[in-house]
C-alpha cells in the first residue's frame, strides 16, 4: 500500500561498491520502494573508486536485492533508478563531473533538487568529500541537501570535534544526519513508548523502585577481517562510545515535553551531562576490559584475537568492556547502570534487564527458595520483544511461588520480521526526521566521557591479556565489578523471550 508521505531525492551514495552498500544500503532501499514509501521520482547516483559501467553496476545492485532480501519483483525497474560514476575524492573535476550528472537525473526524475549524500566509505574521507560537496558546487541546489555519515564519527573528542567544524562549512547541524544503526532498530525506539505510554512502569522508572539496570550487546563472532580498524578503536570506540551510551540515555532521560526531534534530544543531552566523571585514578574501579583467547563456539575452533590478521602479536585492544554509570540526578541518585559489550562470546544478544527492587517484607519466603526478583526484560536482537518476570503461585497445594513470564514478540505478532534498521533510518533521514540520529552535543558528551577510559587504558599494559576464551561469558573481572554492589550480571542465555 503506497504512504502518502514519498519522499522525492537524489541519493549520492559515497563508497556504493562496498559492503554497507551492497548488504545494507541497496536492500533497504528496495524494500522502501517495495512498500510505496520510495515513488518512481528517486535515483541513486553510486560513487566509487572502481572502474564500473552503468550495466555492471546495476547488475551488482540486482545481486545485492537477491541475496538480501529473496525477492525479484519490480526488481529491473528498481535498479534502472541506479547509476554511477568512477571518482576521485580528492580531485575536483571528478566533483564537476558528479554535479552534471546530478543535474540531468534531477531533471529527468523531477527530484526538486532535493540530495542526500550518505558517506558509506573510510572515515578519514569524510571531510574532504564535505570541503568538495560545497567547493564544487553540489550543496548549490534548489531543494534539500542533508548529509548522512556513518560511524565512527572521529576518534576522540578532539578529532570529532574538527570533523564537525570542517563538515559545518558545507552543512548546517539540522542537515547532518549521523548514523547509529542501534538508534533505528524497533526495540531500541520502544524504549520510548515502553515508558511513557504505560501507567505501569512511568511511576516505577526511578530510584526508589529500581535497583539497577544492565545493558548487554554480546557477539559471537570475532574481528574477522577488520583487524586493522579494530586496532585503532577497540570495543570501547566501537561500542560504548555511540551504541551502548545512547541506549544508557533513551533508558536515563527525562520525559520529554514532545515527542519531537528537539525535546527527545535535549533529555539525551541532559542525561548525558548527567554522567558521574571519573578521574584517571577511578577509572579502573568503574571500568573493565577484556581480550578474547581462542576457544570453541558452535563446535567450532576459533582464533585468538592476537593471531587474527592484521592484528599485532602483543596487542593491548580490549575486545571485552563492562562499566558501571552513575547518573547523577535526583531519579537515578543510587542506581547503577551497568553495560558490557564484547565479541567471541558464548551467545549473540542485545538485551536491557531493568531489575526493580524487592518487596520490603517477604511473605512468601520459605527455606527452598527466595523470591525472584521482578524483571523487565526488553529484547533488542536477535528476537525483539517485552519480557516482564513476576511471581505467582505454584500450583499444588500450599504458598510456594514460581517465577512466571509475561512475554509479546514483534515476531510472533506481526509474523514478520520488523524493518531494517537502516531501511527505518534511509527513510527518516529523506523526509527529515532527525530523531533517531545523534545530535553533535550527543556525540560531544559521549566522547569526553570514554576520552578518560582511554587515556588510562592507552598507557597502561593490560598483563593479563588474554583473558578470556572465545565462547565464554567474557572475563571474570566482569563478574567482580557487580559483586561489589551485591548484584550480578542476568545471564542473557536464561532470559530468553517466549514467542506465542
Amino acid at each position: 500500500m503506497t504512504e502518502t508521505n514519498t519522499p522525492t531525492a537524489l541519493i549520492m551514495i559515497f563508497g556504493a561498491t562496498g559492503d554497507l552498500a551492497h548488504r545494507k544500503l541497496f536492500p533497504s532501499l528496495y524494500r522502501l520502494y517495495k512498500k510505496g514509501r520510495l515513488t518512481d521520482r528517486f535515483a541513486v547516483l553510486g560513487v566509487a573508486r572502481r572502474s564500473l559501467t552503468l550495466e555492471e553496476f546495476q547488475e551488482s545492485v540486482r545481486k545485492s536485492i537477491v541475496e538480501f532480501t529473496g525477492e525479484q519483483d519490480g526488481l529491473d525497474e528498481f535498479a534502472s533508478h541506479f547509476y554511477y560514476q568512477s571518482h576521485d575524492v580528492t580531485d575536483s573535476s571528478s566533483y564537476i563531473q558528479l554535479r552534471e550528472l546530478a543535474n540531468k537525473l534531477d531533471e529527468h526524475y523531477g527530484l526538486e533538487g532535493n540530495r542526500l549524500f550518505y558517506l558509506a566509505m573510510a572515515p578519514e574521507f569524510f571531510g574532504t568529500i564535505g570541503d568538495h560537496l560545497k567547493l564544487d558546487g553540489l550543496t548549490d541546489t534548489a531543494g534539500y541537501k542533508r548529509l548522512v555519515i556513518e560511524k565512527p564519527f572521529g576518534h576522540d573528542f578532539e578529532s570529532a570535534q574538527e570533523l564537525n567544524n570542517r563538515l559545518r562549512q558545507a552543512f548546517s547541524e539540522e542537515e547532518i544526519y549521523r548514523i547509529d544503526h542501534y538508534l533505528g532498530k524497533a526495540m531500541v525506539q520502544n524504549i520510548q513508548v515502553i515508558r511513557f505510554a504505560n501507567a505501569l512502569f512511568e511511576p516505577l522508572w526511578n530510584n526508589r523502585y529500581i535497583s539497577n539496570i544492565q545493558v548487554t550487546s554480546s557477539e559471537t563472532l570475532g574481528v574477522e577481517e577488520r583487524g586493522r580498524y579494530y586496532e585503532k578503536s577497540g570495543a570501547l570506540r566501537d561500542m560504548v562510545q555511540n551504541h551502548m551510551l545512547q541506549m544508557v540515555a533513551l533508558l536515563a532521560m527525562e520525559p520529554p515535553i514532545k515527542l519531537n526531534t528537539e525535546e527527545i534530544r535535549s533529555e539525551k543531552v541532559r542525561a548525558l551531562r548527567s554522567l558521574r566523571p571519573m578521574s584517571q585514578d577511578e577509572v579502573n574501579q568503574y571500568f573493565v576490559r577484556g581480550q578474547y583467547d581462542e576457544g570453541t563456539i558452535n563446535g567450532e575452533s576459533v582464533p585468538g584475537y592476537r593471531t587474527e590478521p592484521m592484528v599485532d602479536p602483543e596487542s593491548n585492544t580490549e575486545t571485552y568492556v563492562a562499566g558501571k554509570l552513575v547518573i547523577d540526578n535526583f531519579r537515578w541518585a543510587g542506581v547503577p547502570f551497568y553495560i558490557r559489550t564484547g565479541k567471541r562470546l558464548g551467545s549473540k544478544s542485545t538485551k536491557i534487564v531493568v531489575q526493580f527492587k524487592d518487596i520490603p517484607m517477604n511473605l512468601y519466603y520459605n527455606t527452598d527458595e527466595k523470591l525472584t526478583p521482578n524483571l523487565l526484560v526488553i529484547h533488542i536482537q536477535p528476537e525483539e520483544g517485552v519480557t516482564l518476570h513476576l511471581n505467582a503461585k505454584k500450583s499444588g497445594s500450599g504458598m510456594k511461588t514460581t517465577p512466571v513470564r509475561l512475554s509479546t514478540a514483534s515476531k510472533s505478532i506481526d509474523r514478520m520480521n520488523t524493518p531494517e534498521a537502516y531501511e527505518k533510518l534511509l527513510y527518516d533521514s529523506m523526509r527529515g526526521d532527525a530523531t533517531n540520529f545523534t545530535h553533535w552535543d550527543e556525540v560531544a558528551l559521549s566522547w569526553k566521557f570514554v576520552d578518560a577510559i582511554s587515556a588510562v587504558w592507552e598507557n597502561t599494559k593490560e598483563t593479563t591479556f588474554p583473558n578470556y576464551a572465545a565462547g565464554s561469558d567474557g572475563p571474570q573481572v566482569a563478574d567482580q565489578l557487580l559483586e561489589k554492589d551485591g548484584f550480578e550480571w542476568w545471564p542473557v542465555e536464561n532470559l530468553e523471550i517466549d514467542n506465542c
